[in-house]
């Protein structure tokens, strides 16, 4: 799959919200075409792995730290034998927290025994079924699996509804006076259905308009 290709049609998600939320249409006229692309995913292991590295820093800091994780494992990159062969200290040298270190850690055990889907497997689970697999990982919340499910996978009807840029954008597409709690949310995505992931985009740059 190339860095661009969804295995949904933009313009069809784009005209489905614009038939069924009139104030979500008024916000696609005015961003204009969808133009989410898929980010590389060479493995569901380093994808999770620099989901844990980023958490809670800067995009800077997370691609400096990331970076020095990297250079700890020859030029095939990280896999998780070559990790659980790290001493501890090693990754916390790299500057990896001491929980960030256990959940790597973790990461690594979890894709070995099973519980963490080769790429190729992802392909046959549902969206709950990797949310459920994913979130058994130390470290790794529903949110961070959202994000591998929308720029990653490429699933179609995904809404991060806890998500803080999701929520806000609910507030200035919808005229709010407060920014809704994720239930709301929720509720009113329903109608965005099968495209809640094309939704969410939108939702996202109506913070930039």
């Amino acid at each position: 799959m190339s860095t661009n290709e969804l295995p949904y049609c933009r313009d069809t998600a784009a005209r489905h919200l614009c038939a069924v939320d009139v104030d979500l249409a008024r916000t696609i006229e005015r961003v204009g075409p969808m133009a989410l692309q898929l980010r590389h995913l060479q493995s569901p292991f380093e994808a999770l792995l620099r989901a844990i590295v980023g958490q809670q820093l800067s995009t800077s800091a997370a691609r400096t730290i990331h970076g020095r994780v990297v250079d700890l494992f020859d030029e095939d990159g990280p896999a998780p034998e070559p990790l659980l062969a790290l001493e501890p200290d090693v990754l916390r040298g790299a500057g990896l927290s001491r929980a960030k270190t256990v959940a790597a850690r973790d990461l690594a055990h979890k894709v070995l025994d099973g519980t963490v889907p080769t790429l190729e497997a992802m392909g046959s689970l549902t969206d709950e079924a990797l949310v459920e697999r994913l979130t058994a990982v130390r470290g790794v919340g529903p949110w961070t699996v959202q994000m591998l499910l929308i720029f990653r996978l490429g699933r179609p009807d995904v809404l991060p509804a806890t998500d803080l840029g999701i929520r806000k954008g609910c507030q200035r597409v919808f005229g709010l006076d407060e920014i809704p709690p994720p239930k709301q949310i929720l509720a009113r995505g329903e109608r965005w259905g099968p495209y809640r992931s094309a939704a969410s985009w939108y939702l996202w740059r109506a913070l930039e308009l």
